[in-house]
């Protein structure tokens, strides 16, 4: 079994940084660095160079890395493998799943509510990033499973569709926009437009759907960007530019009339969700059955 030590020094060689693996692990920077040298002298290697405020794995330190990276996941599965036996709903383990924003807010929580119903000793985790850094995330083996928008041609991630969703284009119900029936694609030239942060699932899928229309997210009259669906949603609640928007992020406030969803002919915002593993990990059990439950809860929706 990996001491604590070991998980210490994954956190701050995942992150190359004292501090960001302090505040992850809840425990003090002088902490860390303390299992950190009770490390290097069992090894008897340094496994750090520091070069003022920043530090890089040694050689030493990427072997180690690899192997710490290897016995985590053994010890994930070996944990629930045994205590499956007698009874699953009683096994124990846990998960860390990844996932972009709308999937984290809107999706995940009734998900994770059924699960922890059915499987009370697995413990869950969300990290909730844009996609662009759900996969890096992956890749670095800080998650164990992600959810995120679109499939990438990286071929040591496998894709298993989950559900789609559709981005609409909406303002707030005090803007002069809500007086026009309908919005011509040309038109995005000049009227203001608030977007979400590049990275995001979303700017990836109205990118997309824009091209197919003859125009680039650079000719959008665009001035203001905002990292997070929930900020861009309270920001349009507030002023009067267009933006856009996963149509189940704003459900309630289209019903409730704060916000109205507009109108503009050609332009069809529409993305598919996948789950997302590191090749090599497709059978692990704990991700299958979650996949599992998730994909047959949406189901049920239908």
């Amino acid at each position: 079994m990996l001491s604590y030590s070991h998980e210490v020094f994954f956190e701050v060689a995942t992150h190359l940084s004292f501090s960001k693996a302090a505040e992850i692990l809840y425990i003090s920077q002088p902490a860390i660095t303390k299992h950190i040298q009770s490390l290097e002298k069992h090894y008897k290697v340094s496994l750090f160079e520091r070069k003022g405020n920043s530090v890089s794995l040694t050689s030493e330190g990427r072997i180690l890395l690899e192997y710490v990276v290897q016995g985590r996941e053994l010890q994930r599965q070996l944990e629930f493998d045994i205590t499956k036996q007698k009874n699953l709903q009683q096994a124990k383990g846990s998960l860390t799943l990844g996932t972009s924003t709308t999937i984290s807010l809107y999706v995940i929580p009734p998900v994770f509510s059924a699960f922890h119903q059915q499987y009370p000793n697995i413990e869950l985790k969300l990290v909730n990033r844009n996609s662009e850094n759900i996969l890096k995330a992956l890749l670095d083996h800080e998650i164990d499973l992600a959810i995120t928008e679109g499939r990438n041609t990286i071929t040591s991630v496998k894709y298993q569709f989950f559900l789609t969703d559709e981005v609409i284009p909406v303002c707030s119900a005090k803007s002069e926009l809500v007086k026009k029936k309908n919005i011509a694609p040309e038109e995005l030239k000049t009227i203001p437009v608030a977007l979400r942060e590049r990275g995001s699932g979303t700017l990836a899928a109205v990118t997309e759907a824009l091209q197919k229309c003859k125009i680039s997210i650079a000719d959008i009259k665009h001035k203001i960007v905002l990292g997070g669906t929930e900020a861009l949603k309270n920001f349009l609640l507030d002023d009067v530019c267009l933006g856009f928007l996963p149509l189940r992020s704003v459900a309630r406030q289209l019903k409730n009339g704060e916000l109205v969803r507009l109108s503009i002919p050609g332009l069809q915002i529409h993305r598919a969700f996948y789950f997302m593993q590191r090749r090599g990990s497709e059978t692990d059990r704990i991700n299958q059955l979650f996949i599992k439950l998730a994909t047959s809860y949406y189901n049920k929706k239908l």
